[in-house]
């Protein structure tokens, strides 16, 4: 069994038939898949998504990206169940409209899509909400981790993972120093830089989350192809391969990682 633990397949400009990629899912073993929303609309999808696709889960957000357009409605999403669960199958065991996390919400220095000033305010107004509902936190952090660190260790009492995490030695321990999970994805599979390399083979097992960032970023040896949620055994397949142990064992390890943080 495995999880996907970042995926956009809910967006409405998704290329693939959903009832195929959910096909595909099940039959590489995964199982259950979080859709992770980068805006208001992305996250009233993601919500209405989960809602009606058995073993798929929501999370909501703004990301740094988006910071620019506001972020007030996320702070209200519990108001958005009985709109949202109007339209959920009531079949569907994780069909009560509510999002599992929040994100994905961070900082994003690489790019200048919002003012560095936006999206640290953003950063703290759903960190603050994340805390209040006792919810794990999906982090974006890109060429930031300088300001990101400062600002995490206002909050106490946070959970969450280092989202398709390719900084350094020293921003991977510290992460593991404040309880982060660590997730990697088809980046860590066909990146050159050798540093990385080691870096990816350095984090511990018991904080490993396995992701697509479906539709992007494409594992080897799929590259050119649209990704999807079925993909993230081919991550897990690789790194099983380069730590010399079984694709049960690293299945078996990050999907109780996935349970553990996501409360799945």
């Amino acid at each position: 069994m495995l999880v996907d633990t970042h995926c956009h397949i809910h967006e409405s400009d998704y290329p693939i038939d959903i009832a195929e990629v959910l096909t595909h899912a099940r039959e590489s073993g995964v199982k259950k898949l979080i859709c992770v929303g980068t805006n208001q609309e992305s996250s009233r999808l993601a919500v209405k998504f989960a809602a009606n696709h058995e073993n798929s889960y929501a999370s909501v957000g703004v990301h740094p990206h988006e910071a620019k357009d506001g972020w007030g409605d996320i702070l209200e999403y519990r108001s958005w169940s009985r709109e949202d669960g109007e339209t959920a199958n009531s079949q569907i065991p994780n069909s009560n409209g509510q999002p599992i996390a929040i994100g994905e919400i961070g900082l994003d220095y690489f790019y200048s899509h919002s003012p560095r000033v936006v999206q640290i305010q953003a950063l703290e107004a759903q960190i603050d909400l994340a805390v209040k509902n006792n919810l794990p936190i999906i982090f974006h952090v890109r060429d930031a981790f300088d300001d990101f660190w400062p600002i995490l260790d206002n909050f106490s009492v946070i959970k969450g993972v280092l989202h398709s995490f390719t900084d350094n030695q020293d921003n991977l321990k510290r992460g593991l120093e404040r309880g982060l999970y660590v997730g990697v994805n088809g980046i860590s599979t066909f990146t050159k830089d050798v540093s990385q390399q080691a870096m990816f083979d350095s984090i511990p097992l018991d904080k490993l989350l396995l992701e697509t960032d479906a539709p992007f970023l494409t594992p080897v040896p799929l590259r050119g192809k649209v990704n999807e949620p079925a993909f993230v055994r081919n991550v897990a397949e690789f790194h099983a391969a380069k730590r010399g142990i079984s694709l049960d064992e690293i299945s078996a390890t990050t999907t109780a990682n996935a349970f553990a943080l996501f409360a799945l």
